[in-house]
């Protein structure tokens, strides 16, 4: 007996992937507007909020929880890095990409180490900038290796920071040789892509390395990964 359409079994509908949604602090209205454009056109995207100062910006994160905060560092009152570390603090599961008019290290540093998973400045192609808020909300960590440097490079002077995890931690967790393989690659600046093909492994396998780096110890994105495994001595700044 041949099958009529009304005998055939429905197909499931393919579910479709979450949004990310993006909350946009950046005090010049130009710039604020273009992220927006820029977010909205983006399938699977979604631009939910727009705040002036980095006040609002934590107001809005509380009534709104968005996956991803665009975040520009210099705004009137409560500046992006303060608001950045008390969003960090306050809402664990928001993610913060730091956005600045300057490429200079110097000045995304404080971002990075107040909780921001990565930074972009604000004249990169709109295509940059999407993928950044996607590497972002993935838990990756868009910055270059000369930033993971002076990230690096900015722990290392600080030495009562060093003293207080190295008391947290009088033995080092023991971290199996293939993961601190991965660990030091990813110190040196290096995207998943980049460690795989060093490593001779999937990109999976990558993610998989990181997530159980993370767990060792203790802490929650790729950027305090680096920062806790300079404080315990594990990787070393690149002298290049």
């Amino acid at each position: 007996m041949t099958n009529t359409p009304a005998d055939e079994a429905p197909t499931a509908p393919i579910p479709r992937a979450p949004e990310i949604r993006v909350l946009i602090a950046d005090d010049h209205p130009m710039m604020s507007t273009a992220l927006r454009t820029y977010v909205d056109s983006t399938r699977g995207m979604r631009c939910v909020g727009e705040v002036r100062d980095g006040k609002a910006a934590v107001e809005l994160v509380a009534q709104l929880m968005p996956d991803v905060v665009v975040m520009d560092m210099h705004m009137p009152g409560t500046d992006g890095i303060q608001a950045t570390g008390q969003i960090r603090r306050m809402f664990d599961t928001v993610a913060v990409l730091a956005v600045t008019t300057f490429s200079t290290e110097r000045y995304v540093i404080p971002a990075l180490r107040a909780g921001a998973g990565g930074y972009i400045v604000k004249d990169a192609e709109p295509e940059e900038i999407i993928e950044a808020i996607r590497q972002v909300h993935d838990g990756l960590a868009p910055f270059s290796p000369s930033v993971a440097r002076e990230l690096m490079l900015s722990v290392k002077d600080d030495p009562a920071q060093v003293e207080s995890m190295l008391r947290r931690y009088p033995e080092l967790p023991r971290i199996p040789e293939r993961e601190l393989q991965g660990l030091k690659l990813l110190a040196s600046g290096r995207s998943n892509a980049e460690i795989a093909a060093e490593m001779v492994v999937s990109e999976a396998t990558v993610k998989a390395y990181m997530g159980r780096l993370m767990q060792r110890l203790g802490v929650r994105d790729r950027v305090q990964l680096i920062i806790r495994a300079t404080e315990l001595g594990l990787v070393e700044p690149a002298l290049d």
